[in-house]
This record gives C-alpha cells, structure tokens and sequence, in this order.
C-alpha cells in the first residue's frame, strides 16, 4: 500500500475501475458486477474507483452494495464530484436510454455540470447514499476542462473544506487530460491526481510535465485507462481508443507493440500495466473490469515481468521514445559455468 502524500489514505498499486459496474456500452447483471468486485478483493486490491457519472449511479450503488461484505477499514474507495445528478423531466427515464453518453441504463437523471460550493457537498451526499457509507477516503473533482474557472474559485475550495472538517481524507482531480493536473499539482493542495489515457504504451503526454511536476512535489498520481480504452488490451479492427473507434494508425502501432511482446515472452497486456506502474510518480495504476476472469487476468498480467529486451526494442524501434519505460534491472553479469557432467 502507498500513502497519499500526507495524508492517511493509503492505495494499492494496482486498483479496480469500476466505471464498468455501470453497464459501459453493455448491460452487466448484479451477479456478475458483485464477482467481479469479489475476484479483485481476492487478488489483494484493495483501491476502488467510481462516480456518479458511471452508469448514473449504477455504479456506485453496485460497488457500495459489493463492498458490503467487507470491513471499511480494509479497504480505499474513491468517488468524484463535478456532474450532479438530476432526475429527467417526464417520461424520460421510461422511453430513453443512456448510450449517448456510453452506458446502457435507462435515462432516469441528467448529468448538471456543477463545481459549486453546494454543488459539490450535494453531490458527495448523493454518492454516500448510493453507496450506503458515512465516508469515502478520497474525492476528485471529475473532468473539469470546460469549467475551470469555477472549478479553482469555488470546487477546489469546497474540497479543502471537506477535508479540513474530516469528511473525507485526500482531495484531487481526475481527468483525460494532462496540463489541468499539472496546474492543480502545481497552484493546490491537493493530495492526489488521476491522470487517465494519458501516461501509456501509446500515449505519453502526462510524462512531459505533470508526472515530473508531481514527483517533485511530492503528489501521488493514480494512472488511468492503462489499455487506453480498449486497444492495448486486444488491438484489432474495430478496438476502441479513448471510448471512439481507434484509428488506424494506432491499430497499426498497438498490432507492433504486441509483436514485440509476444517476441519477448510476455504480452501486451502486461506490458501495458508494467508501462504505468513503473514511474516513481505513479502510485496506483486503475484497471476497469466487467466479470471476475477479467480481473483475475488483469491481476496476473500485472504481476508479470515484462522483459528488459523488450523495453529496449521498443525504444530502439521509435515504439517508445528514449528514456521512456521501465529502467532497465541490474546486470545479471556473466553466466555460471556449465555443471561438469559426471562420468
């Protein structure tokens, strides 16, 4: 477990996304989202990630009813503020559904952009009772982009309060996007940062500026969207890239980075979580799981050693850029003498 900068909250390296217990393109059925959240209990994960956002609460209700079993002591479980959640007009939540907005449950709410003081103490209170807890260990302000302005006036501030008061432990941001986070590392307080899609096999932005910046400052951050989606995971035709069909050109790229995997021993899954978690900034890396035999593969991945040949062809071939990757390990030095055959 790594503790959040000052605080007491503590996260697993490897932590469970649960925007997929919110029906994600698919349905998931409450049996399967339950043994999903089981199966990472039984691999040590001990880090859980939702929002209102996932499903329209679906996904806390499921993950809070899953955790159930557990002592609240044993485990972290975050959750985010920023969409408030309305109920739709009339008879809206009977005839619509929402997959404009990538999950497959009936449009009973409407998202409301809201980085107001009271919008933020409104929404942490909706999320508790979702949930079923008094506490959650850790909020981020979720996807601010367009709201900036009022997400550093008002938001940011709210979070401070909340945690000066106790109510929650550490405070962040959790965003697709890399300068925003460089800018609340830099001008906050806050204790921690989710950066997702953007420190990957196929995209490193965040490693530019916010990563450095939060190393040197001494501020976690929790990477997301290891598989950027979809396509590190399984890149073939019709994979996804950051939630919209990936381009060809990095169809293209992620098919070489699992030649390269394979050529080595490994695959591209583990090469992907071994990516994330091997900066010293990083210190947890969020994986989404819809069933049980997804984390458990997720789990063994990541606890797979990806070889030091492999990071150095990737950096030989243009695949990574030079000084990206995981260092390599110590020189072994030279092989032992073959055993002497005996007569």
């Amino acid at each position: 477990m790594t503790a959040l900068g000052r605080t007491a909250v503590q996260v697993t390296p490897l932590g469970f996304g649960a925007a997929a217990l919110g029906n994600l393109y698919t349905p998931v059925g409450d049996e399967q989202a339950h043994a999903a959240v089981r199966a990472a209990w039984e691999r040590g994960i001990r880090y859980f990630d939702t929002a209102p956002h996932y499903g329209l609460g679906l996904s806390e209700r499921r993950l809070g009813a899953a955790l159930r079993r557990y002592d609240r002591a044993d485990y972290t479980l975050s959750t985010k503020v920023g969409r408030r959640l309305d109920p739709a007009d009339g008879t809206a939540h009977r005839t619509g559904c929402d997959l404009a907005h990538g999950f497959a449950v009936p449009a009973t709410h409407r998202r409301v952009w809201d980085f107001s003081a009271d919008g933020i103490r409104r929404t942490l209170e909706a999320s508790l009772g979702r949930l079923g807890l008094d506490r959650v260990d850790i909020v981020y302000l979720h996807d601010p982009d367009d709201h900036a302005e009022q997400a550093f006036r008002e938001g940011y501030p709210a979070l401070e309060r909340l945690r000066s008061e106790g109510v929650v432990g550490a405070i962040g941001a959790g965003m697709n996007q890399a300068p925003m986070l460089t800018r609340f590392v830099r001008d906050t307080d806050v204790d921690v940062v989710l950066c997702a899609g953007r420190y990957t096999l196929l995209d490193q932005g965040a490693a530019t500026e916010l990563l450095p910046e939060a190393r040197r400052r001494g501020v976690p951050v929790v990477v997301g969207g290891p598989f950027n989606s979809g396509l590190l995971a399984d890149p073939a035709p019709g994979a996804t890239y950051d939630y919209t069909l990936a381009p060809r050109e990095l169809l293209d790229r992620a098919l070489r980075l699992k030649a390269a995997a394979e050529r080595h021993g490994t695959s591209l899954r583990a090469a992907a979580l071994a990516f994330c978690a091997a900066h010293p900034a990083v210190a947890s890396v969020l994986v989404g799981a819809r069933s049980a035999a997804e984390v458990h593969d997720c789990a063994e991945r990541f606890a797979t050693l990806v070889p030091d040949a492999f990071w150095r062809e990737l950096r030989d071939t243009g695949l990574l850029p030079p000084g990206e990757g995981p260092a390599p390990g110590p020189d072994p030095g030279p092989a032992p003498p073959a055993a002497r055959e005996l007569p």
